[in-house]
């Protein structure tokens, strides 16, 4: 399936149905009075957040998304049948924006979440709303108020416990290949991959989710290259793994390069633990490993792992790093959002 993490769309709810103008009309009845039913309501655009998706493909071929508009009333005081909603199926993550890219309308991060978008229309009055003690026979009605129609954007920011970063060409995707059932486009050529991909990796009886970011060069957060558009899907994850090519003629300036994009683009991603791991080691002297490990440190950085995906060297001692990182960062979570409960000395 395609991976598309964007789309333009237009929504529109449906329009209330009118109010009906009628009489009874029986006989040896003359003055039955007025039996005008209301219109029935306009259909909502509801957007719904379900699991089994991870892209917005199917809102390319489909753009326009419109509820049906309520029936009108009728006499003898039937009311109008409400037109039917429509409902929007999206992946966990899918961020909805107003047509100005900014203002953020519904966050979709839980499974079966739920939001109206667009509320349709309130149905018409029928004339026998409007009889009174005054009026005995009123030729009023409601037309039905309009529902509501925009533009929106979806933005998908996937869900994922650890996100993979690196230059292009770093090794992430042989990584990912590695450690779980994906099976990404490898390479040796930059920009392979032009997508996220994510996998699920198990370590020791535990899982956890993957994502592997398309490589990031210097700019990126000002749309160089192709990976401004995917440092969203980062924003998410727990903890940033960060791949450098080992081989590369300068490993550390290739840690500023990326840490610079990160800052740039938002200081609270760049402030996400990160792990650091020199990939392709097998191409290299464990010398020269040491001294670049030493020169990293020195620059900023914080322990360093050794990888070889072509070998598997430091695969298991990496992914056991992740895992404890995610599984402190997941218990803070809970421990945040479990309500503070009040001590007293006389409870003991």
């Amino acid at each position: 399936m395609k991976f598309l993490d964007q789309a333009k769309i237009f929504i529109r709810s449906g329009n209330g149905g009118p109010g009906a103008v009628s009489f009874r009309r029986e006989a040896h009845v003359p003055f039955g009075g007025p039996d005008g039913g209301d219109g029935g309501r306009g259909g909502d655009v509801i957007a719904r957040c379900v699991g089994g998706l991870n892209t917005l493909i199917d809102y390319r071929y489909q753009q326009h998304f419109k509820a049906a508009s309520g029936r009108p009333g009728a006499g003898r005081d039937k009311a109008g049948l409400s037109g039917n909603s429509i409902e929007m199926r999206l992946p966990v993550g899918t961020q909805i924006l107003a047509e100005d890219q900014q203002t953020v309308l519904a966050d979709l991060t839980k499974e079966g979440q739920e939001i109206i978008l667009a509320r349709g229309g309130l149905g018409g009055k029928g004339n026998a709303y409007f009889k009174s003690s005054t009026n005995r026979a009123p030729r009023k009605s409601q037309p039905g108020t309009k529902g509501t129609e925009m533009w929106v954007w979806l933005r998908l920011k996937l869900i994922a416990d650890a996100g993979l970063l690196g230059l292009p060409n770093a090794g992430k995707s042989t990584f990912l290949s590695v450690v779980s059932a994906a099976r990404p486009k490898i390479a040796d050529y930059p920009f392979t991959t032009l997508h996220p991909n994510l996998g699920v990796v198990g370590i020791d009886g535990s899982e956890f989710v993957m994502a592997d970011i398309p490589g990031l060069i210097e700019g990126a957060h000002e749309g160089a290259g192709i990976g401004h558009r995917f440092l969203g899907h980062v924003e998410r994850c727990r903890v940033l793994l960060h791949l450098i090519d080992c081989t590369h003629e300068d490993p550390v300036a290739s840690w500023h390069t990326i840490r610079r994009e990160l800052e740039a683009y938002d200081a609270n991603l760049a402030q996400k633990p990160e792990i650091l791991a020199l990939s392709k080691t097998d191409a290299a002297p464990p010398d020269y490993l040491d001294d670049v490990k030493a020169a990293l440190q020195e620059a900023g950085a914080g322990e360093v792992y050794y990888l070889s995906s072509a070998t598997n060297d430091g695969v298991t001692e990496l992914l056991r790093a992740l895992m404890s990182v995610i599984t402190d960062t997941k218990d803070a979570e809970i421990k945040a959002a479990m309500p503070e409960t009040e001590w007293h000395p006389s409870e003991i």
